[in-house]
């Protein structure tokens, strides 16, 4: 049930005529809508100043700017949450583009009165200069409170588990159950809100139309959300299909004007970035909002390489690109957009935000974009970079440690090369002093990425090496999948390249990786299912005889008392337990069809030198994977 409540400011004055009919400002009024329970959605409108999305003087987005400051009665937190331009406050519905509503969202942390103060200042670029503004009354200095219930969410629900977020370590932690985080999902197509659903969405490449996302339409499900009688089927029934296949990430491009798809942008045009387009982000938040209620991670992919300013395909520094903000650097066309992103889906409980797709900017630009994310955020989300595989060993380095706010990396390699990269950067950045979350997002070679199910349009569901070799799902999911979790890694995304069936900027069909995502899903419930706790496990491929780290075998442990041994190609393994002591009970996994453990050959085995695993429980040409518990 919706909770609606005036909870500050003098009740509204007849005279004040709604926004549709006038451009009286509003009159100060303050209400808090929304289920009023932690960890879900609470809304603070504001009735403020009447504005349109195309006004200059004042601009509603660059010259006003709105702050609410909550605060827990218990004192433990407070955030100072950035507002927006709401138009008339339904305008994912009417398609407004003016009203008077003013908008903050909030996800409290725990139950009990939470009490807030309105900040709202007026001043030439305000939003993002970083001045102190003039305060506008009546507007500035409106308090309140509320009260919010405990969560009444449960299972895949994030609402039931709370704030993902970093603590440090290499895996995210849910702030209210404490559950570790690992991530499966898709990472194409980039052009995912490419939807002709959306307002104001246009194609501009007759090779990557919008798209309708109608092969999911049958995944919708009654009381799912829409938008304008019945829009966005599509777009939901796709999370609904991830869900229900058992994965929980998605990725998306916001921003790529002048990129591959060249179709996505959140402003009111293509090339004006300083006005925002309230409708299409109200009706991109009902998609984000539906997918972490289903349990779907949202990885925010702040820009495309094309139009970062790189310098890969730039022969100089100077060539800049019209469509890059600020030309790469942190100005106000870049924090307009970071805080206006921030402001519309910070209260989303998982995500993160990545600097930009295959990033060339300098490092001291990502270092400022990543200051400012970690500035404007209330939540600290976690905030990665992403960058070609031949520019990772001089962009990460640059990068690492207290030399920046990155909390982990999104890594794009050779899916054969999961586990080595993986693994460098997981221990490159324990080395400096802070453990990055290190996912492999993007593999190569990038017109294969990972192949469809054989037979899905007819294809053979093989990819292509680059001297000529083949690869199938199957190989993806030993040496990728399996391969970056024994790494120490936090998950997978999986790309679909550029020349196959559903490709990276045309996909619609989810189903086409069908049995990819079954192998995901038994790779997910595998660790919780087994107790295993993986956030307290390092990679130990020597191990098991595999000191270069290699893709003969790998070997995750939590020494003396854990031992995690995957066989990509079968066999069997000798695992060094020279500083263990004990016994340990041997039991095997099967990653291809998920159940419970299994017997093989060898029962246990004793600390104090090296043990022969033995035997798995049936084929020992397939994958295996080998518990091994004191």
């Amino acid at each position: 049930m919706v909770a609606a409540c005036m909870v500050a400011g003098p009740p509204p004055a007849e005279a004040v005529e709604d926004a549709a009919a006038g451009s009286v400002d509003g009159d100060g009024s303050v209400k808090v809508l929304g289920e009023l329970k932690q960890w879900h959605k609470v809304t603070l409108d504001l009735s403020g100043p009447f504005a349109r999305e195309t006004d200059t003087a004042p601009n509603p987005f660059t010259d006003y700017r709105m702050t609410v400051v909550f605060t827990h009665e218990g004192g433990g937190f407070r955030y100072a949450v950035p507002g927006y331009f709401a138009a008339d406050g339904n305008a994912g519905e009417t398609s407004a583009d003016s009203g008077r509503i003013w908008r903050v969202h909030l996800a409290p942390d725990a139950p009990g009165r939470w009490d807030y103060r309105v900040e709202f200042v007026k001043g030439d670029q305000v939003a993002v200069s970083g001045k102190p503004g003039t305060p506008v009354a009546p507007f500035d200095g409106q308090t309140g409170s509320f009260e919010v219930a405990p969560t009444d969410k449960a299972g895949r629900d994030f609402r039931g588990k709370g704030r993902l977020q970093y603590v440090g370590k290499h895996y995210l932690q849910f702030a209210g159950t404490g559950e570790y985080f690992l991530k499966a999902g898709p990472d194409a197509p980039e052009t995912l809100l490419a939807y002709a659903s959306f307002d104001n969405t246009v194609a501009n490449k007759k090779n990557v139309p919008l798209k309708t996302w109608e092969p999911h339409v049958r995944d919708w499900r009654e009381g799912d959300p829409t938008w304008k009688d019945g829009k966005g089927k599509g777009l939901i029934g796709a999370l609904n299909y991830l869900a229900a296949k058992g994965v929980n990430a998605f990725s998306f491009i916001p921003y790529n004007a002048g990129g591959d798809g060249d179709d996505v942008w959140p402003f009111v045009a293509r090339d004006d970035k300083q006005h925002y387009d309230c409708s299409k982000l109200d009706q991109w938040g009902i998609v984000f909002e539906h997918a972490n209620a289903s349990g779907i991670y949202c990885h925010f992919k702040l820009q495309e390489t094309e139009m970062d300013d790189n310098r890969a395909g730039h022969e100089a520094r100077d060539a800049k690109i019209p469509t890059a903000l600020d030309g790469g650097k942190l100005g106000p066309e870049r924090k307009l957009y970071c805080r206006e992103i921030i402001a519309r889906f910070g209260h989303l409980l998982a995500l993160n935000w990545n600097l930009g797709e295959e990033n060339t900017q300098s490092a001291e630009e990502q270092r400022d974009m990543a200051r400012y994310l970690r500035e404007t955020d209330p939540y600290t989300h976690h905030i990665v970079i992403h960058t070609y595989p031949n520019w990772q060993d001089r962009v990460y380095p640059e990068l690492l440690g207290d030399q920046s706010d990155l909390t982990g990396a999104s890594l794009q390699n050779s899916w054969d090369q999961a586990h080595e990269r993986t693994l460098k950067w997981v221990r490159a950045s324990a080395e400096a002093g802070k453990p990055w979350v290190v996912a492999n997002d993007e593999q190569n070679p990038a017109s294969m990425g990972v192949p469809p199910d054989p037979g899905y349009q007819g294809h053979n569901g093989e990819g292509e090496m680059p001297k000529g070799n083949t690869y199938t799902l199957h190989d993806v999911r030993k040496l990728c999948l399996w391969g970056t979790l024994m790494a120490g890694g936090g998950g997978v995304e999986y790309y679909f390249g550029y020349k196959l069936p559903e490709n990276d900027l045309i996909c619609e069909d989810y189903r086409s990786r069908d049995r990819s995502w079954d192998y995901c899903r038994i790779a997910l419930e595998f660790f919780p299912a087994n107790g295993i706790p993986f956030w307290d496990m390092t990679n130990a491929d020597a191990l098991v005889g595999n000191a270069k780290n290699k893709n003969s075998r790998y070997c995750l442990a939590k020494p003396g008392e854990l031992y995690l041994v995957y066989l990509p190609s079968g066999g069997t393994a000798e695992l060094d337990l020279s500083g263990a002591e004990g016994d340990f009970q041997v039991a095997w996994f099967n990653p291809r069809e998920g159940g419970e453990l299994a017997s093989g050959s060898v029962a246990s085995v004793r600390g104090g030198g090296k043990a022969k695993l033995g035997d798995p429980p049936a084929d020992p040409t397939e994958d295996w994977l080998a518990v091994v518990r004191k």
